[in-house]
């Protein structure tokens, strides 16, 4: 059988303040679903290496076909790899979010791209690539003109694959080829804690403006609990101590949402857990059986404190709905995490610091704020792809992972102070106690004026 290399080429930012650092999933299915059909697979996570150590990694194992995973914050690394390594293999392959909505970017540089869920397409791309045969009865990939199949362009798109139906038959992560003792050092020391995640449904049947859900399109599809749970065992046998559900909406149906937590119940298990919920998509009962189960945070997606702005974003909740879901989880006992996007598109002085307020009004844990993003493949990045006029490198911008990277009615800077002006309010009232009602009599309205002028 082929021997394969996949590549996961992420390398920290300079200026990273990001707190978030979990084992990649995708890369793992493509491994696990090869090691199945007998191929001899090796994995390079290149989260806690620099690139020289990488690289020499990469080019040992002596591969005949690699694999690169890219997302929109790992174009430049994931072309570096490919061109330090074309020499050394006879079929490179991308695959990922990027890849899959912008093939164009990497066909100069790879063979084959692989557009949405990558684990049957690859192993029908190794197995046409071992016997020769046409590779134009892979369905889901993309090649340059010449191989004979419908053509769009210089491009030639195979017939596109159907997702996987069953997905209690797909195997698990191959978290052994993974540095799990460095992920568990890392979670340790940064949060108290190590951790991982498991992702126990596919897809999300909203489309948000901003939400990039290329790989598994608008599809919702569910695992069974026991197949869940069985997961959760594995990963935590490995020897993390939490589990991220890493769905985009865990809580999307409630008897599911139960039914996993008896699971868990039913086999004793005694471990914490967090997710990420929709806010019209929780109520009291549910997060107090998730609490009993191990539940310790949830986080919700709000995005903006101003009903008109969500109804821009297509988010299809209201300002109502997420106060209410914020409280519940509270009132259950479970931290709250909320993310907010400020001075997105449409957005004016009077809503920004409307969504800061809401914001910080609300009994969160943690509060995550960020510039907007228009992301290759979302309707936000189709309404302003004519403004975008540089790529997303952290490493250029001086306070860490947000870079403005379209031409916006809001300044870098602008941003930059709603950001900062968001977090330190939040910390006001989260750790001043008695005094933070004094301490923001005299912060909020200065700032508030000094946001309006800002350009």
């Amino acid at each position: 059988m082929t021997s394969v290399l996949l590549i996961y080429p992420f390398f920290k930012p300079k200026q990273d303040r990001s707190v978030f650092r979990f084992p990649p999933l995708g890369i793992t299915y493509v491994a696990a679903s090869l090691q199945e059909a007998g191929h001899q697979v090796h994995l390079v996570d290149c989260t806690f290496m620099v690139r020289k150590e990488a690289l020499r990694q990469a080019l040992a194992v002596k591969a005949d076909v690699v694999g690169i995973y890219c997302m929109v914050t790992m174009l430049e690394d994931s072309l570096w790899f490919a061109q330090n390594l074309r020499e050394h293999s006879r079929l490179l392959i991308a695959g990922g979010p990027l890849p899959t909505c912008e093939p164009a970017l990497f066909l100069d540089h790879f063979d084959v791209v692989v557009q949405g869920e990558g684990e049957q397409t690859v192993q029908d791309l190794l197995r046409a690539y071992e016997q020769q045969t046409d590779l134009s009865q892979v369905a889901g990939i993309v090649m340059k003109k010449g191989q004979g199949f419908s053509s769009n362009g210089n491009l030639v798109f195979s017939p596109e694959r159907d997702f996987i139906r069953d997905l209690d038959q797909v195997p698990f992560p191959a978290r052994h080829l993974l540095p799990n003792e460095d992920y568990i050092h890392y979670g340790r020391k940064k949060y108290g804690f190590s951790i991982t995640t498991v992702m126990s449904t596919r897809g999300c049947p909203y489309q948000c403006e901003f939400c990039s859900n290329v790989i598994f399109g608008g599809s919702y599809r569910e695992r069974s609990p026991g197949n869940v749970v069985d997961e959760v065992e594995a990963a935590l046998a490995l020897g993390y101590e939490r589990i991220s559900f890493a769905d985009d909406v865990f809580t999307m149906k409630k008897e599911r949402v139960l039914a996993i937590c008896r699971e868990i119940q039913s086999r004793g298990l005694d471990f914490n857990w967090e997710c990420l919920g929709r806010v019209d998509a929780i109520d009291l009962s549910t997060a107090l059986e998730m609490k009993a189960a191990g539940c310790m945070r949830i986080f919700f997606g709000i995005e903006s404190g101003n009903d008109q702005m969500l109804k821009l974003m297509n988010k299809k909740i209201t300002t109502a709905q997420a106060r209410q879901a914020v409280n519940i989880a509270h009132q259950a006992g479970l931290q709250v995490g909320a993310f907010f996007i400020l001075c997105y598109p449409g957005d004016t002085d009077d809503t920004v610091l409307e969504t800061l307020r809401f914001a910080t009004s609300l009994p969160l844990d943690y509060l995550g704020l960020s510039m907007p993003y228009p992301l290759p493949g979302t309707d936000l990045y189709h309404r302003t792809k004519d403004r975008i006029n540089r790529s997303w490198r952290p490493d250029e911008s001086p306070f860490g992972s947000h870079v403005l990277i379209f031409d916006a009615d809001f300044s870098a800077t602008k941003m930059w102070f709603g950001i900062f002006k968001g977090r330190a309010q939040f910390e006001i009232k989260k750790r001043m106690g008695k005094l933070a009602p004094v301490l923001m009599a005299f912060f909020e309205k200065p700032t508030e004026l000094i946001f309006r002028l800002l350009k």
